[in-house]
């Protein structure tokens, strides 16, 4: 799996596999959530429940859409960029797929916002009122996450700066 995501269109393609997968659980919550009672899953602890969030994480930047268009773009062309330029060896794959994933979430929530004027929320954890989230939600966090714990417990400083591919001589043409 190391290889496969290698090439930048296995990675633009494992990409919009993630982006469908999210608006096809969103279009279902909008289909069978929308109008009715939330769904217990778990009583008292996780429960499908429609929510229409017109702005970002818990509720933050309220009506923002030009906002969330730049933070999109942003996040897109630096997701891009360091794919691009990221070392190939095979200790930076999980920067490689925690990439893809906030740009999957990133790109599945905004495009939330520009078709609907909003994001379609629906899982709740009742057992701690955490918000309402989705699973685009789920790729940012858990991969900032796993980020976190990379570069604290996984990386040593000389492998971070070693994550981009600087051009030698004879790249540049000299």
């Amino acid at each position: 799996m190391n290889q496969w995501l290698l090439k930048p269109w296995r990675a633009a393609f494992f990409t919009v596999l993630l982006v469908w997968l999210d608006q096809l659980t969103k279009e279902l919550a909008i289909r069978y959530l929308k109008g009715q009672d939330p769904f217990v899953i778990w009583d008292g602890v996780f429960e499908l429940r429609y929510l229409e969030n017109h702005g970002a994480a818990f509720g933050i930047f309220q009506g923002q859409r030009v906002f969330f268009l730049f933070m999109g773009l942003a996040v897109f062309a630096a997701g891009v960029y360091l794919f691009l330029k990221m070392s190939k060896d095979a200790k930076f794959f999980p920067l490689r797929l925690i990439g893809i994933f906030v740009v999957a979430g990133a790109w599945g929530n905004m495009l939330d916002r520009f078709r609907l004027s909003y994001v379609v929320d629906f899982l709740y954890f009742r057992l701690i009122d955490f918000p309402i989230f989705n699973v685009a939600d789920i790729y940012v966090s858990v991969s900032v996450a796993v980020l976190a714990l990379l570069i604290f417990f996984y990386y040593k400083d000389e492998d971070l700066q070693g994550l981009l591919v600087k051009k030698t001589n004879e790249e540049d043409g000299a």
